[in-house]
């Protein structure tokens, strides 16, 4: 079989993958167990599959394996006896079994999103919510979910079995939630999504700026979303703002892997075909659905891509929706601080330095390098050169990224011998 069409199964495989686990927890309510049969259902696809060719239900023939591995497991092991017969009798025997090859009919309701619930279950922190979702959601191995995280294998193993016991834990069950419970649940998938695509975009540690898989696994599974609750605009928004500043990647590096701050990107670089898909789904949902924190923030991502130089940006309508996401999202201080930067470009740095002030007492950015590196960009444009070499030398200390810490290193160089008027030259 040619690579061309190896790489088609695979990604059949994964996108089959959390559909099939859903389909799986759903019938046996065995999470730790239906992801140890899926795993050697799709060993058992990617064997034979490139050599026999794909089935005409691909979907049903993983169930199918699965679902037999589970029932040798259960009749292997006394101890599963009753739960079997208890399945077996809360279950229509036709609905276990997969249809045959050639039976065309449609596929079952998708499980996806119960799986993402599930994944999300609030009794979980997090970080597990993070890991659980790449691993039984996403499909990522493991080893692959520690790489990206640069954690070792044993702790993100770990880190994973501590969330499936969590949810047995707690009783979870697939599906079964009250419109109170799925609004609840959906806004907490969205902020892991959100969190995959945050560390994906700038990682918080290591040489690297960006982790090219967190990122694109990321806009994948929010595509499975929109395309679950394509009526959503806070779906529809979190889409789009990927997708706007996923656009940004190619231009946010230099040719030695330091940092480019937005200002200085070159924006032929970015990528023209995300930003043309990102502005029509925040114009879209903007108008048709109540507006929400992440179509905000979409909508500040898309009044940057429209303009093809930094100095032609519609800072007044960026402050206006900054004020807007403060409304909608109150004591948020990372969407605070990026307000001051807003304010700071309409009526000058000394109001956004004034609204910083307010964040030096919140334990929150205790410790975080964000806080000091805008102070510093803010100092440096009200031509404070002394004090704004002094605030990027703490913002250089306090990051973990090396590629941020390299940019950060050189701010503080090039401010060294700078003019002390050079911080207002140097934005302009």
């Amino acid at each position: 079989m040619s690579d061309p069409a190896r790489r088609a199964i695979e990604e059949l495989l994964r996108e089959l993958a959390p559909q099939v686990l859903g389909t799986l927890v759903r019938r046996w309510g065995d999470f730790d167990a239906a992801e140890d049969a899926l795993q050697e259902a799709m060993l058992s696809a990617a064997t034979q599959w490139p050599a026999a060719g794909t089935p005409r239900n691909p979907r049903g023939w993983l169930v199918t394996v699965a679902g037999r591995r589970l029932t040798d497991e259960l009749r292997r092991d006394a101890a599963r006896r009753r739960r079997e017969a208890t399945a077996a009798a809360m279950e229509p025997s036709a609905n276990l079994s997969a249809p045959a090859a050639d039976d065309e009919q449609a596929p079952a309701a998708d499980d996806t999103l119960e799986l993402l619930f599930l994944c999300c279950h609030p009794a979980l922190t997090p970080e597990s919510q993070v890991a659980l979702t790449l691993r039984a959601v996403g499909g990522l191995t493991t080893a692959q979910i520690a790489r990206a995280f640069l954690v070792p294998d044993a702790t993100m193993t770990r880190r994973i079995s501590r969330a499936k016991r969590g949810i047995a834990d707690a009783g979870a069950t697939f599906g079964s939630l009250s419109g109170r419970e799925r609004a609840e649940r959906l806004r907490a998938v969205l902020h892991v999504l959100y969190l995959i695509f945050n560390e994906g975009y700038t990682a918080s540690s290591g040489a690297s700026l960006q982790r090219a898989e967190l990122t694109g696994e990321a806009i994948r599974l929010t595509r499975q979303m929109h395309r679950l609750l394509p009526d959503d605009g806070e779906v529809t928004g979190l889409l789009a703002l990927m997708l706007l500043i996923d656009a940004r990647s190619p231009a946010r590096t230099a040719p030695d892997g330091s940092l480019v701050p937005l200002a200085e990107q070159n924006r032929d670089l970015w990528k023209a075909d995300q930003i043309q898909e990102g502005v029509a789904l925040v114009t879209e949902a903007l108008p048709r659905s109540m507006i929400g924190p992440y179509q905000i923030q979409a909508a500040v991502a898309a009044v940057h891509a429209e303009v093809s130089r930094a100095e032609d940006t519609d800072w007044p309508q960026i402050l206006e929706l900054y004020r807007l996401l403060e409304r909608t999202t109150p004591d948020n201080p990372m969407v605070t601080l990026n307000h001051a930067v807003a304010r700071a470009m309409v009526e000058g740095p000394e109001a956004g330095l004034e609204m910083l002030d307010g964040l030096d007492s919140d334990g929150r950015l205790a410790g975080h390098h964000r806080l000091s590196a805008v102070r510093a960009h803010l100092l440096e444009l009200a031509g404070d050169v002394a004090a704004a070499r002094e605030h990027y030398q703490l913002a250089a200390k306090l990051t973990t990224s090396l590629p941020e810490r390299r940019y950060l290193q050189a701010r503080v160089s090039w401010l060294a011998h700078a003019s002390p008027d050079a911080g207002l030259d140097v934005q302009s």
